[in-house]
């Protein structure tokens, strides 16, 4: 029967077309008029042809969430803006959009990879280096230089100086927890999730370039669903061997991600990526009856039925985004078009 479905010929949309609505013509760029990166987007807009007709909706879209978010304050009681990313931009210079979204307060949760916490670290302390795609990586292996990418990443800038700085911060953070607490043993851990762990990295050792400063210096949730999966995770665990009833509360994050949800009047995402961390944003806004706008930024194909390739159109099927929501999908590397979208959101005139 499936066969039988897919060789009847192409589904046909539902969307009736009417020929006279095709009334905007495509105009070419006048680069001699464009003075920075918002009118650059604004020609994309009317310049037609593929991603670049994409890219100016999302800008339009991510404007109306800055307009939602600064007109409650950014109380997210009222507007939730939510941003996923993967940790890999955080080894680049694209760490400065996400940066500037938590400074900013345009977006007030997070979703991301335990990555983001290793890079954001380690890249406080440390420089990661300019490389190439096409180097030996056994060469590399030899020499303690990692690869990501055309990013090099030596372990003296990574491993080395995250082992160095967070067992003793660890050490910080358990002192404190037990006397603020007033408990002993495993129920001192509970309600302290991954959200709490950032917030307390953040003051103890993030610095003003770096996430998870400005996510404790503005109280935004960080969510970290794979808490264990990386260098911070490894650090976690090692530190559990010494105290065995230390934990993290993940149910605890779980529990502000549905206070965030539930109640909302007007739910936004900006995702990058797919993974875990798109999954996380999508999940928890079913249960309100799906996001009210959203943009998504992907490298993946559709055809394999990743989540990573799932367009956004296919989450409506799950009611994790409302049918009536303006949504986008920007195909294209991140680590290009969200300093375009950057410099629009948060650079000067």
């Amino acid at each position: 029967m499936i066969i039988d479905f897919i060789c009847k010929g192409p589904i046909r949309s539902h969307m009736a077309i009417d020929p006279e609505s095709f009334d905007k013509p495509v105009e070419d760029y006048d680069f001699a008029n464009l003075s920075n990166a918002e009118s650059l987007i604004d020609q994309m807009a009317n310049a037609g042809g593929f991603t670049a007709t994409k890219l100016a909706y999302a800008r339009d879209i991510l404007k109306d969430m800055r307009k939602q978010i600064d007109e409650v304050q950014g109380d997210a009681n009222l507007v939730t803006n939510w941003l996923s990313f993967p940790a890999c931009l955080c080894a680049t210079g694209t760490r400065g959009f996400f940066v500037e979204a938590v400074k900013t307060k345009m977006f007030n949760v997070l979703s991301t990879t335990c990555g983001m916490l290793d890079h954001d670290i380690a890249r406080a302390y440390k420089h990661y280096y300019h490389g190439a795609f096409e180097l030996d990586d056994i060469e590399l292996g030899e020499h303690q230089l990692m690869r990501l990418g055309n990013v090099i990443v030596p372990n003296a800038s990574y491993g080395e100086i995250i082992e160095a700085v967070v067992m003793p911060v660890l050490e910080e953070i358990r002192d404190d927890r037990l006397r603020e607490t007033g408990k002993e043993g495993a129920e001192a851990w509970i309600g302290f999730g991954s959200i709490h762990l950032v917030w307390e990295l953040g003051k103890r050792i993030g610095t003003p370039d770096s996430l998870i400063y400005w996510a404790y210096k503005n109280k935004i949730p960080v969510c970290i669903p794979g808490i264990t999966d990386g260098s911070i995770g490894a650090q976690l665990f090692m530190f559990r061997q010494k105290y065995r009833d230390f934990h993290i509360d993940t149910l605890a994050d779980e529990q502000v991600m549905s206070d965030l949800t539930w109640d909302v009047e007007k739910s936004n995402a900006l995702m990058i990526g797919g993974g875990i961390s798109k999954h996380h944003v999508i999940w928890w806004n079913q249960y309100r009856g799906g996001l009210d706008s959203a943009i998504y930024i992907t490298t993946a194909p559709e055809h394999d039925g990743s989540l990573s390739g799932a367009r956004l159109k296919e989450a409506i099927s799950w009611g994790k985004m409302r049918p009536e929501a303006p949504n986008v999908c920007v195909e294209g590397d991140a680590s290009v078009l969200l300093p375009l979208l950057g410099a629009d959101l948060f650079g000067g005139a």
